[in-house]
């Protein structure tokens, strides 16, 4: 955990502070990403990655709703809106969940068995499901700063497809279509979030409560890895996960 603040932060010193926790904890630095992204799994160890990751990725518009429902403005609600938007579409077909079917129709996933999630691993499920407890039970601010990991996805995704165009036959850019929209959604969403804790983040305790979610958040996508580490890689897949 960070330590303890001893004066409150300006802006910039806890813009600086966050972004520290990000080039620590982000889970760009995991074993099993660097595997990924330098073509050293197997086909069959990037469908467990793409499975179990079609759970956070359908989860995060419930979870943005969960936050919605509690923002108490029009132009908070308008702003948060969107997320959803882009994660649910606005018609069958469209968003990036149905996007991230396509990759993992393309691996060779059968649609139903992702859909159903009965093939996930259970840190998997505990982790997302601690995730959107999160963003239901905490405060506003929190919640809203929990979100900023966003702040680095654009490092691990340009990362994420060029290496696994390079070393993967059985990746293309029209199974990877769920990332290039990414790259322009994700600053714009992370330059909202910062600009509201930057302003809202003002006592020693808003700003350490706002460190601390985003250390959370990397946890969560920390212990997802984890997870598809020790099953994936040293085989020790448990009872009722996907077996390839």
């Amino acid at each position: 955990m960070t330590a303890p603040l001893t004066a409150s932060l300006t802006p910039d010193q806890l813009e600086d502070r966050l972004r520290q926790i990000g080039a620590e904890r982000y889970h760009n630095k995991h074993p099993f990403h660097r595997k990924l992204h330098d073509g050293l799994l197997n086909k069959e160890q990037v469908q467990a990655w793409a499975l179990n990751r079609y759970y956070y990725q359908a989860s995060i518009p419930a979870k943005d709703a969960t936050l919605l429902a509690r923002l108490p403005t029009t132009e908070l609600r308008r702003e948060w809106r969107r997320r959803i938007e882009d994660h649910d579409g606005t018609e069958p077909g469209t968003g990036g969940v149905a996007r991230w079917l396509v990759l993992t129709d393309g691996l060779g996933l059968d649609r139903h068995y992702v859909e159903s999630l009965k093939g996930l691993l259970p840190a998997t499920r505990f982790s997302v499901e601690a995730y959107i407890h999160f963003v239901r039970d905490r405060s506003i601010l929190e919640a809203i700063a929990s979100s900023l990991t966003e702040l680095f996805s654009p490092t691990i995704i340009s990362e994420r497809v060029s290496g696994m165009l390079q070393h993967y036959d059985f990746i293309s850019h029209d199974t990877l279509a769920y990332f290039t929209p990414r790259l322009t959604q994700a600053p714009r969403d992370s330059d909202f979030a910062l600009a509201y804790v930057r302003e809202h983040a003002k006592t020693i305790e808003q700003q350490e409560a706002v460190l601390a979610a985003l250390e959370f958040k990397c946890s969560v996508l920390w212990t997802m890895l984890d997870a598809l580490d020790h099953a994936y890689i040293n085989g020790n897949i448990p009872p009722g996960a996907f077996i390839p």
